[in-house]
């Protein structure tokens, strides 16, 4: 059975979750996992655990793949690491401790253990977090796209909470939608170099209020595969590329190139998507935004525009 649906067997995700990462692996590759995890349909923490269940082997031990000893890492070549991508973790005598993305296959073990000279012990671990470590350990440089996901298992840094505290009640004071954007604008300008609103109305994606580019007169639709469409129909946040294809184009044409990490999250009234947050850090930079924190911005202000609806009813009554 396929790794997607041994997920879906065990209800770690839906068919449709599934069918959305499938759709997401044809476009931008990858495995089924690191789709997943950049849907926000599993965490990696929760994909390491069911990869060892899969498998019927062990994850390799995150606090032993963070600190590997020198000694371990010049046991074998670059080379053998690029071609094969393994990380060998720990060595006992002729026994090495190896974690790759297919424990199971066994010719490519019977291959390392030939060229190494090693009894290979093989462990499971999850696409992002070998590639993580190949770059740190070997010089192998990972994809724009992998970088950005590194934050899915590294702490990010903690909002002070008396700056929290500043932002709460901003949002709890303020007197029209004009108000929640700025906010919104003005603290997610704080992390990175663009960010922008967009509002949803019927099947339009429309050009609200930015910082650092200028979307004033941008308008399309969400019937063509887009980095919006794919939000607005997965109700997701979406992290990754803004891939060069049709549905791209019209933004594209506004942010002059097409950024290889960027970010968009739902603004949702009651299930509704009603407006777009956009957030990069330019054409070529990853964004080192804190994710989290920018999540909690837009739930606030979400949050801030039910109430403005709701104080509007209570004044037509009557």
């Amino acid at each position: 059975m396929k790794l997607g649906e041994a997920l879906v067997k065990d209800a770690i995700i839906t068919r449709q979750q599934l069918n959305q990462a499938l759709e997401r692996q044809v476009i931008f590759g990858g495995r089924i996992g690191t789709n997943l995890i950049e849907l926000r349909f599993i965490t990696e923490e929760d994909l390491t655990k069911f990869l060892s269940k899969y498998f019927h082997i062990p994850a390799a031990p995150s606090d032993m793949v963070n600190s590997i000893p020198d000694e371990v890492i010049d046991s074998v070549s670059k080379e053998i690491i690029e071609k094969y991508k393994i990380l060998p973790f720990k060595k006992e005598r002729n026994r090495l401790h190896v974690a790759m993305l297919n424990p199971k296959e066994v010719r490519e073990i019977d291959e390392i253990r030939f060229i190494t000279g090693f009894d290979i012990i093989p462990y499971v671990i999850t696409e992002i977090r070998l590639l993580h470590a190949l770059e740190r350990y070997y010089g192998i440089k990972r994809d724009i796209r992998y970088v950005s996901l590194t934050d899915r298992f590294n702490p990010e840094t903690k909002v002070e909470e008396s700056s929290m505290d500043k932002i709460k009640f901003a949002f709890t004071e303020v007197k029209d939608k004009e108000e929640i954007a700025g906010i919104l604008l003005n603290e997610a300008y704080k992390l990175a170099s663009r960010v922008a609103l967009f509002t949803v109305k019927n099947d339009k994606i429309i050009g609200w209020k930015s910082k650092g580019l200028d979307i004033e007169n941008f308008v399309t639709t969400d019937k063509e595969l887009s980095i919006f469409s794919e939000v607005i129909k997965s109700k997701n946040i979406y992290r990754g590329p803004v891939l060069d294809i049709k549905g791209n184009k019209p933004f594209i044409n506004i942010i002059s190139g097409t950024p290889q990490d960027a970010l968009i999250l739902p603004i949702k009234i009651r299930d509704k998507i009603v407006a777009l947050l956009y957030v990069d850090n330019g054409n070529t930079s990853v964004l080192n935004a804190n994710v989290g924190f920018l999540t909690m911005l837009v739930s606030m202000a979400a949050i801030s525009f039910e109430i403005l609806i709701l104080k509007r009813r209570i004044w037509e009554l009557g």
